[in-house]
């Protein structure tokens, strides 16, 4: 028995616990709690677990496990990239480009803007040649009058004139009315913004205890996690950067921007008491996680169209 194993015994026996009540409280089997008392980790799955579990260990004796590990270092094994088989599934995909990302979400707005820029380009277009007909329709018949009254030897009568002067008023009135239903309707179609589509999460691939998931039409990534138990979280980015790595409570919650990265994974440790939700949307697991008590999440979103 190590050192390290003799100093957790001490607190759990302190703390009046068995195996059996520790195994309860931290959903670590029996042979696993023996195993880090007894200092032998070759029956656990790897060096990453090791280091887990006793932080696990630590934590529900009352222990401090920072200063656990500051204390026994020769006591507790020493993790790499390479310790976490599973995740390199994740380094083999490549990570979105983070120029490209913000590319694709500033297109939208591009495109918006260049319709509001076509509509206003045409109601200016249209209003000065509107005003230019009327003010070329007022010209022409004051030089009409003109011409008829300096000539003595042509004489319009007079009715004349005023039924062409009421037919071009009507014309012009007629044409104006129609100018500015036009206008009216262009202003109208530049004001409606362009609906857009709602968010969609689909499965993409399910595998043992992996689920990855699609994240489309989503202009945001917020990720939440929230506990009802007992539960222990991992979390990491595109680039297998820890963004968290605790044990979880009922009542606890967290909260991760990934709208610059725009990929999530996510190590469950007790599935039934951790809910996922993506922008306020909760994430239903595939697989039974009554079946299944440890569950990998990828979430994956792609670009926005």
């Amino acid at each position: 028995m190590t050192e390290l194993g003799t100093r957790l015994r001490e607190a759990r026996e302190a703390n009046g616990y068995s195996l059996d009540d520790l195994q309860n409280m931290t959903k670590i089997q029996k042979r696993y709690l023996m195993g880090i008392e007894e200092g032998n980790y070759e029956m656990m799955p790897g060096k990453f677990y090791v280091r887990a579990f006793i932080k696990q260990y630590a934590e529900a004796v009352g222990l401090d496990p920072e200063r656990i590990f500051e204390e026994y270092p020769n006591d507790i094994p020493v993790t790499n990239a390479g310790d976490l088989p599973e995740l390199s599934r994740v380094q083999s995909r490549k990570p979105v480009s983070e120029s490209s990302s913000k590319v694709l979400n500033i297109i939208p707005k591009i495109l918006v803007a260049l319709f509001v820029i076509g509509a206003v380009f045409v109601v200016w277009y249209l209003l000065p040649n509107t005003f230019g007909n009327d003010n070329a329709g007022t010209g022409n018949d004051q030089e009409e009058s003109v011409d008829y009254s300096e000539s003595p030897e042509v004489q319009q009568p007079e009715d004349e004139d005023e039924e062409t002067a009421e037919s071009g008023d009507s014309a012009g009135s007629s044409e104006e009315g129609t100018d500015s239903e036009e206008n009216e309707e262009n202003e109208e179609d530049a004001e409606e913004p362009a609906e857009q589509p709602s968010q969609e999460i689909t499965v993409a691939k399910v595998s043992g205890k992996e689920t990855t998931y699609d994240l489309k039409n989503a202009e945001n990534f917020n990720l939440n996690i929230a506990a009802s138990g007992d539960t222990w979280i991992g979390v990491y980015n595109s680039k297998d950067e820890q963004l968290f790595s605790q044990m979880m409570k009922n009542g606890d919650s967290e909260s991760f921007d990934l709208s610059e990265d725009g990929e999530a994974f996510i190590i469950v440790g007790n599935a039934p008491a951790a809910t996922i939700k993506v922008n306020d949307e909760q994430i239903n697991y595939e697989v039974s996680a009554s079946e299944v008590v440890r569950q990998d999440i990828i979430i994956r979103r792609s670009a926005q169209e």
